[in-house]
């Protein structure tokens, strides 16, 4: 998704004194709105401008490092501008690496700034000091070390550029402690080009006109949207596309919300745990179309297996992801709301796809995701059902990784881009609760509800004190199984029930302890109790914690196995 930038008023007085005041008016002229941060030793320099200036824009202090990447997530997600963060050198920088990782998976725009010490000690193994740019650059899209304040107005201005163009993804900016220093300098040259990023974006027309006359010669023609239609606000064009020439739909993962998850021609989500029908489509198709996925494993299953019938198209903003994994045979590199328009505009002579279609919509209903209900405690799936029926599906979604994210991608409908906030690539625990947060604060008019496990939630709850100190009115579902829900169903299928540490049999009281952050908390044991839960959490205008017990040794289904192809999928019936 792309945001116009909108001029705002500087922070701080032209005649600035220090590179700290520099900086700060650096983030105001870059547009940003929301900071997230936790100040230390390195950075007191900049706290101390921050505290100084009277800037138009908010600080968010979360309890941990890793709360404010993952928060600096949630909001770049949803909003399509890119998140910012500032932590201390040392273990301040390095708490930061999951979600940096997370986010360089995931291509989300993050902008880092680190503290580091002072450039004469740089090297010496200062207090606090840890090498961030050896660190980050396996996992960052560009990273910087200041190492002249007169360029660091400009590194700023790079920084986000990089961050927010092309494929998205994170920038680290390392500031040295001497940032404190005078600087005598009142205008800086911020202009700067950058010959070896150089994104298309604009697709080759010859390319677009392959991939229309393999379209006009397909019978079994399918869509693959993944995470790039996003990025890309292409949502529109795609929905436009598939229902000009009636092409069947499906998504990734990440890429849900991409195409309408109710429209007749969705299949739902393909992969590990994706739908029957959206799975053979893929091994049944004659033509892939690929637009802004990765073609990771989890998608493909065993790659010998993956479309072996098809030709495949895959339109990437990303060069380096077309034919790393799936052999491709027409090359589309650009961004995915240009190749779509492109298509749009080509004259297609499309073959009658009726047999096909049948062929899936008979899929779909003999063989729809399923679940049994609990007559004790509550059925997983019927529980995120309820969660979307009483949000309407208009909520914004977040999820750690795990069964619970599974049941959330297969069971509520996205119909609307940008409203799915999860850890794909990385999969990581604890994402789920902090990247809420930073979804409220960048849409705090709409409703946002994080499903975690009771697991992930433990990672970073200590962010509780920050919905309690700014009031924000994220809704808390943990989908409580008292285990690491997907490791034991791993144990159970493929190691013989060894249910070697993946019992929580010792969790928290989670209403206690959401009390005790001065949170509403609400537990609920039984399905008869959870509409009316539902609708008194969702009418309540604060943060809550609703602690679900459901059934301790639900499975999600469908599952391909590992080392198989997703036409082998296990579970698809009872």
């Amino acid at each position: 998704m792309k945001v116009e930038a909108k001029p705002k008023e500087l922070a701080v007085e032209k005649n600035t004194t220090t590179g700290a005041d520099v900086f700060i008016r650096s983030l105001v002229d870059a547009d940003v709105d929301t900071v997230f941060g936790y100040p230390g030793g390195a950075v007191l320099p900049i706290y101390d401008a921050l505290y100084r200036a009277n800037t138009p824009f908010q600080h968010i202090l979360c309890r941990h490092e890793q709360g404010l990447i993952h928060a600096a997530e949630g909001y770049a997600r949803v909003t399509g501008k890119p998140g910012v963060v500032i932590a201390t050198s040392g273990p301040g920088a390095t708490n930061l690496i999951t979600g940096i990782t997370d986010a360089m998976m995931d291509s989300l725009p993050i902008v880092i700034f680190t503290g580091q010490v002072a450039t004469g000690v740089i090297g010496t193994d200062a207090f606090q000091e840890a090498d961030i740019i050896g660190i980050t650059t396996p996992i960052t899209k560009y990273n910087y070390q200041v190492t002249d304040l007169k360029q660091l107005p400009r590194i700023v201005k790079e920084a986000f550029h990089i961050a927010s163009t092309g494929r998205p993804g994170p920038v680290v900016v390392d500031i040295p402690k001497n940032i404190s220093e005078k600087i005598t300098v009142d205008e800086f040259d911020t202009a700067f080009h950058l010959p070896g990023y150089q994104p298309t974006v604009k697709p080759n027309p010859l390319q677009i006109r392959k991939l229309a006359d393999a379209l006009s010669r397909s019978e079994r023609p399918l869509l693959l949207a993944g995470a790039g239609v996003l990025f890309a606000d292409a949502a529109e064009e795609l929905k436009a596309f598939a229902e000009k020439y009636q092409l069947p739909v499906t998504t990734t993962l990440l890429g849900l919300g991409s195409f309408p998850g109710t429209n007749e021609l969705a299949l739902g989500m393909a992969g590990m745990h994706g739908t029957y029908t959206a799975n053979m489509a893929i091994y049944e198709c004659d033509l892939l179309i690929n637009i802004g996925a990765r073609f990771d494993d989890r998608l493909t299953g065993a790659i010998k297996h993956f479309a072996p019938n098809a030709k495949v198209a895959h339109i990437d903003i990303d060069p380096a992801e077309i034919g790393k994994n799936i052999k491709t045979k027409i090359p589309v590199v650009g961004d995915a709301k240009e190749a779509l328009k492109q298509l749009l505009d080509v004259n297609v002579k499309s073959t009658n796809h009726d047999e096909w279609l049948h062929s899936l919509k008979s899929k779909k209903e003999d063989y729809p995701l399923w679940y049994d209900r609990s007559k004790e405690l509550i059925s997983p799936q019927w529980l995120i059902e309820q969660v979307y029926e009483t949000s309407n599906g208009e909520a914004i979604v977040t999820t750690d990784v795990g069964q619970h994210q599974m049941w959330a991608a297969q069971f509520y409908k996205f119909d609307n881009p940008d409203k799915w906030v999860t850890s794909g690539g990385l999969g990581t625990m604890g994402f789920g609760f902090p990247a809420a947060i930073g979804a409220q604060l960048g849409r705090p008019d709409e409703l946002v509800v994080s499903i975690v496990g009771d697991g992930g939630f433990q990672m970073t709850l200590q962010e509780l004190s920050v919905i309690k100190e700014r009031n924000l009115p994220v809704k808390v579902i943990i989908i409580n199984n008292e285990a690491l829900g997907m490791v034991r169903q791993w144990q159970e299928k493929f190691y013989e029930e060894r249910y070697s540490e993946s019992l929580l049999t010792e969790n928290p009281d989670f209403v206690k302890l959401a009390e005790s952050y001065g949170v509403k908390g609400v537990r609920v044991n039984n399905e008869d109790d959870v509409p009316k839960v539902l609708e008194d959490v969702f009418s309540y205008n604060g943060p809550v914690v609703v602690d679900c017990r459901v059934v301790k040794r639900e499975c999600v289904f469908p599952m391909v196995a590992p080392g198989t192809g997703n036409h082998e999928m296990i579970g698809v019936t009872r």
